[in-house]
């Protein structure tokens, strides 16, 4: 029987307002009338999501010595709640597959795991099968149509390319997509920013690595895994 899944959830969060971002690390944001300098948890570009006005969520942290009390963890864009904490969808997505998310039966389930030149996020064994997995977190959306990457991302095609070498030394082989929101028609590649890694997943999918993307129930202090999305590998003239 599939077990209930835990959502994962944050603690100690505060609403504040996105004012600039100085660099990958840092924002600024305005926080009970004054300025606070936060830890933004995602090094993408993220520029659609933070917008100058934006309302955002942070979560206190619980270490006094910090030199940045808050991390950025959440952006309210056009009412829609978008988790851009690049460190939640392997802690979800693992839990989500401890409790029969992805497989029928029971797994063994490793994180951080080595394989070749790769490091891949999830590693699963049970009687009937050993399986790798890389997760890719997705806050990019755009028309309701979600894409990755934000930026072109090398080492992302190189896990793309571990993965089919995987199916070659006998595993199972997953990418998944985690995309940090509700209410999205499909997953796209991001063939406008880096075409290569849209060409990487045509090549993965015609070698039997399997591709998934599911969505996310995201409030203001959660996010849990969710619905299956549609992935569409096919280019469309962006012209």
């Amino acid at each position: 029987m599939r077990k209930p899944v835990k959502k994962m959830k944050y603690n100690n969060i505060e609403k504040a307002v996105f004012q600039n971002r100085p660099n990958r690390f840092i924002a600024q944001v305005e926080l009970g009338g004054h300025t606070e300098t936060v830890h933004v948890k995602n090094t993408g570009r993220c520029r659609e999501l933070l917008i100058s006005g934006t309302e955002v969520i942070l979560e206190k942290s619980s270490n006094p010595d910090r030199k940045t009390k808050y991390d950025l963890i959440c952006v309210n864009k056009s009412g829609r709640w978008i988790n851009m904490d690049s460190q939640v969808p392997n802690k979800a997505a693992a839990e989500w597959i401890r409790n029969g998310g992805l497989f029928p039966e029971e797994v063994t389930v490793k994180t951080e795991k080595t394989y070749g030149n790769s490091r891949f996020d999830i590693y699963v064994e049970s009687e009937q099968r050993k399986a790798f997995i890389e997760v890719k977190g997705v806050t990019l959306e755009a028309d309701n149509i979600a894409r990755f990457p934000d930026a072109p991302t090398e080492r992302g095609i190189k896990h793309v390319e571990e993965l089919i070498r995987c199916l070659e030394d006998g595993y199972e082989a997953y990418l998944l997509f985690v995309i940090q929101m509700k209410g999205v028609k499909r997953f796209e590649p991001n063939w406008t920013t880096h075409h290569e890694f849209g060409e990487a997943l045509q090549r993965a999918q015609k070698a039997g690595v399997k591709l998934i993307a599911r969505d996310c129930l995201v409030t203001e202090d959660t996010i849990e895994i969710q619905d299956p999305v549609e992935i569409c590998l096919v280019e469309k003239n962006h012209a």
